[in-house]
């Protein structure tokens, strides 16, 4: 009867559609709710990842759309849903999810969505950005090549870290990864990055630790901290680090250099397997969907040194049960990223800290991002380094040795020693240089291995003192591209003698 009537009256089904307002293509019915997840029938022109308000009658509640099927839409509320009940209208917004992007948000802790939560008042904003967007293009990309330095002496001297990287801090719970990634953001106050924290899945109070933190040492006006806390529902935090990347693309469009970090992307693949399962999409490995390989790729992708612009560097950190790097989203994160930090477990339990191994950490863009006096020197420390892991077996069982391998032993003590430092104090460029240089050339083999932080504060202190007493020599020394070897050996020589002298008036201070 359907065509015969059609004929009759000369309408065909998609004249019969196009009369119809357009309005009823948008609108839709609330028929079921449970766990955080809406059902809709009724809208016939909907797309993933767009946003539906639900009218309750009291206030509208905004959901994202992530299930489209034949007859119907799934969506994750993205703030509470007391107010939801079957029979309600939903209507499409006809807009992808986004977030506000503006200078505002610099000095900020607000959610994903983009609101405040640090009652320091509202954000005005004109602009805003797609949450999920498309990663920029191999052809507006240009090589990394410019050095991002994280104040950190193992970091910056064996695994350089370039603007436009993504470098993965990976290592088991308790170990120092947080801090790492603090400390970068702090030695970024005095350079023209700015900063990005996307805190996932964490304590409210270990938040407002790391805000004070940041505040403390000046750096939290230039930052902008991304907050979905444990007690967030799973959707705000799957939706945290796009919300994240896409404020620093704001940023990145303007021509500056952002530095976004991920803590952590574990506790992220996990809400993501929750929402996927409450979708009832069919699980994978270690109930993981299919498709979380995908959630961080095209994540992590965005991160890029762009020709005519600004870039964004990733930090994404991974947390490793009993350093298990074979499980799931390890393994996928460390075959996304340019490289990885690798903290141990049993460095960290013997006080070496920042307990990163320089074993099996790496840098997948080598010396190109690297400062070009520490990259001449970096060959060296690796060398002697790696020489005193494979002797340092002998040296703990007490056997005899020749005097060669004393020696090595006796350097890679005090080079293992040097690389350690304190949470939150980042170390200059030029400081770094100058320390590296004294313990290379063997200035260290007369101090005791206790003596080294002593020598280490002293020696920047009395290079301080040199830099401001003689201008002409600060200059000499401060060029990051060249190092004059013969004004720092007559500085840190003349240093060596002092500390020498009275280093046990150093040691009781």
């Amino acid at each position: 009867m359907a065509p015969a009537l059609a004929t009759k009256n000369n309408t065909s089904k998609g004249d019969l559609e196009e009369s119809l307002p357009k309005l009823y293509k948008h609108i839709g019915m609330v028929v079921a709710i449970a766990d955080g997840i809406v059902s809709i029938v009724g809208i016939s022109d909907v797309g993933y990842n767009e946003t539906v308000d639900i009218l309750t009658g009291e206030e509208v509640i905004q959901c994202l759309i992530l299930n489209v099927e034949s007859n119907r839409v799934s969506a994750v509320i993205l703030t509470s849903d007391i107010l939801i009940k079957p029979g309600q209208y939903a209507v499409c917004s006809r807009i992808l999810m986004r977030v506000p992007a503006c200078d505002g948000l610099l000095g900020r802790i607000v959610d994903p969505l983009g609101n405040p939560v640090d009652k320091k008042g509202p954000i005005v904003s004109k602009t805003y950005r797609m949450v999920e967007s498309v990663a920029p293009s191999i052809i507006s990309r240009t090589p990394v090549n410019l050095p991002l330095e994280t104040g950190l002496k193992i970091v910056d001297s064996l695994i350089p870290i370039g603007h436009g990287q993504m470098e993965l801090i990976i290592g088991d719970s308790k170990t120092g990864k947080t801090s790492i990634a603090v400390d970068a953001i702090i030695n970024q106050r005095k350079e023209d990055t700015l900063c990005i924290y996307v805190a996932i899945g964490q304590k409210r109070s270990s938040l407002a630790r790391i805000a004070k933190t940041l505040e403390a040492n000046g750096c939290l006006k230039s930052t902008v901290i991304v907050a979905a806390t444990a007690s967030d529902t799973a959707a705000l935090q799957f939706l945290a680090p796009y919300s994240g990347v896409a404020m620093g693309e704001y940023f990145m469009a303007k021509g500056l250099r952002v530095l976004v970090i991920y803590d952590d992307l574990s506790k992220h693949g996990v809400s993501y397997r929750q929402l996927s399962l409450l979708l009832r999409r069919p699980p994978g490995r270690e109930g993981y969907p299919g498709d979380v390989f995908f959630a961080h790729s095209r994540l992590l992708e965005r991160a890029a040194n762009m020709k005519n612009s600004g870039s964004v560097t990733a930090l994404p950190i991974v947390e490793t049960i009993q350093s298990d790097v074979s499980a799931y989203i390890p393994t996928n994160v460390i075959s996304i990223t340019d490289g990885q930090i690798f903290l141990e477990t049993e460095l960290f339990s013997k006080g070496v800290r920042p307990a990163v191994s320089p074993g099996l950490s790496v840098s997948r863009v080598g010396s190109a991002a690297q400062n070009v006096v520490l990259k001449s020197m970096a060959g060296s420390l690796k060398l002697e380094l790696a020489q005193y892991r494979e002797v340092e077996s002998f040296s703990k069982f007490g056997l005899s040795m020749d005097d060669a391998t004393r020696q090595l032993v006796n350097r890679g003590m005090k080079l293992t020693k040097l690389l350690i430092q304190k949470r939150f104090l980042p170390v200059l460029m030029d400081c770094q240089i100058i320390f590296l240089f004294s313990a290379l050339q063997g200035f260290l083999d007369r101090i005791d291995t206790n003596s080294v932080a002593s020598y280490e504060n002293e020696l920047y202190a009395y290079y301080n003192n040199s830099v401001y007493k003689y201008p002409l020599q600060g200059e000499l020394l401060c060029k990051k591209n060249k190092l004059d070897k013969i004004v720092v050996s007559f500085l840190v020589i003349n240093f060596t003698i002092f500390f020498d002298i009275y280093k046990d008036v150093f040691a009781s201070n």
